[in-house]
């Protein structure tokens, strides 16, 4: 989970300041003592927290925070907001050029993903309806231009190369009177890294900009490394005067300094963050989304934005009538399987629902991916009838699926009794959610969900 030290710090506060019926200066004063240490665990730059506690500290100790009925939320509150501030406040969308075709520069040190990122933005703008066209400047670094060419065909973006033996500059010439030529309204470059900041870099970057005057030059950098981040972003600024700030490896980065310090900082906005190695990984960065998801109130939005672009909506009504009448198959469980396996990893899509984090068993959920594709293999064993109908499972029928999927009959008999469970929990969930059950049956339900589908 993204900013999994940082939010659990911080939820742990704030959960003292939520029981509390009236808050004092003193209550107030401990609490920001612990935001700020969790904050500078979190490797947020000194002078961010500094500046971000003094702000908070100073609305939080107001008349009508003392005064409220509430207190402890509408300091949660001021936190969110600032918090979200401090982020960028809003989102910051790409730039759009007057006339055809908007350029963007991708700049970065090597190893941040710059490659990869242009690609995931070339899959990005054509799920856009757009056309890009993504351009090798990588003449330096073995395979580079291969890489991208391998993204491009992945993708279905055209990729324009001059091998390495034609400068930089000379191919970005050529690449945009390309992209005038056949039309593509995007053309995103692909520059040369470097291990660390040199002048020779430098200054080729600096020709390249001057060339192709872009709309936007975006800095790809490693969440990871956290204030190391934030740094190579100032040096960058500082020379190419970026317009924005790619994150790459969010998903990963269980402290936050970058994603909370570079705006501030550098005064960059993040536009762009990737939440794991697919090539559809890539999303534009929502500050009061992540404020949110980092104090522990999920990320509805995104959750849904996730699911309207990768589940059917038919498919999902009709799933969802066969779930309330005890009707569910196999062949539906391979179908819903699939689409979710779409929208993300299991353990990210948990953590942008609010209060998931908490519920036990869930809160550290990681699943495996090898551990997915056996279930989907015991499966795919069966016939169509037992799909169907997977009361004819006997044992026969079990050792038969157990030997052709390259798993043990106690795999299968789990996965079935698991199948069979959830079965009986939708028609019970189907039920309760017509009249209420009361909290016991709640949290019976959710006991057993946990144990479904990988014990």
């Amino acid at each position: 989970m993204a900013f999994e030290g940082l939010a659990n710090r911080l939820q742990s506060v704030f959960s003292k300041l939520r029981g509390k019926g009236k808050v004092s200066e003193d209550d107030v004063a401990e609490a920001m003592r612990e935001v700020r240490l969790a904050l500078l665990e979190a490797d947020v730059n000194f002078k961010v927290v500094k500046e971000f506690i003094s702000k908070v500290k100073e609305k939080a100790v107001g008349q009508e925070v003392m005064s409220s009925f509430t207190p402890g939320m509408v300091i949660i509150d001021i936190v969110n907001k600032e918090l979200t501030e401090l982020m960028g406040g809003t989102q910051s969308k790409l730039a759009k050029a007057s006339k055809p075709p908007t350029v963007i520069m991708m700049a970065g040190l090597q190893g941040a993903g710059k490659t990869t990122t242009s690609g995931k933005l070339a899959k990005l703008l054509l799920k856009s309806n757009h056309k890009p066209l993504l351009v090798a400047c990588d003449i330096y670094r073995p395979a580079a231009i291969k890489q991208l060419q391998v993204l491009g065909e992945q993708v279905g973006a055209p990729v324009f190369s001059m091998g390495d033996g034609v400068s930089p500059v000379e191919i970005t010439r050529n690449a945009l009177q390309y992209a005038k030529d056949n039309h593509n309204d995007y053309v995103i470059i692909d520059t040369a890294g470097r291990l660390h900041i040199d002048e020779a870099l430098m200054e080729e970057l600096k020709q390249i900009h001057e060339l192709a005057k872009p709309d936007e030059v975006l800095l790809v950098v490693d969440a990871m490394t956290g204030q190391d981040a934030v740094n190579v972003a100032e040096s960058f600024h500082k020379q190419l005067e970026l317009t924005g700030v790619v994150l790459t490896k969010l998903d990963g980065d269980t402290r936050g300094g970058a994603a909370i310090s570079v705006k501030a900082v550098t005064g960059c906005p993040i536009k762009f963050a990737a939440m794991g190695e697919k090539i559809d990984s890539l999303e534009p960065f929502h500050p009061n989304r992540m404020a949110s998801r980092i104090l522990g109130m999920g990320d509805m939005l995104s959750l849904i934005e996730k699911a309207q672009s990768n589940i059917d909506a038919e498919k999902a009504a009709d799933l969802e009538r066969k779930m309330r009448n005890a009707e569910f198959t196999f062949d539906d469980f391979l179908e819903q399987m699939a689409q979710v396996r779409k929208m993300g990893p299991l353990d990210q899509l948990l953590d942008m629902m609010p209060g998931m984090n908490k519920v036990k068993g869930l809160k550290d959920l990681k699943v495996d991916e090898r551990q997915l594709a056996r279930v989907e293999a015991i499966v795919r064993s069966m016939t169509s009838e037992e799909k169907q109908n997977p009361d004819l499972l006997n044992h026969s029928r079990r050792k038969r699926i157990a030997a052709g999927s390259g798993n043990s009959i106690a795999d299968v008999n789990r996965l079935i009794k698991q199948f069979d469970d959830m079965r009986r929990m939708m028609k019970q969930f189907s039920s309760m959610m017509s009249g209420p059950k009361g909290k016991k049956g709640m949290k019976g339900l959710l006991g057993k969900a946990k144990k479904f589908p990988f014990g």
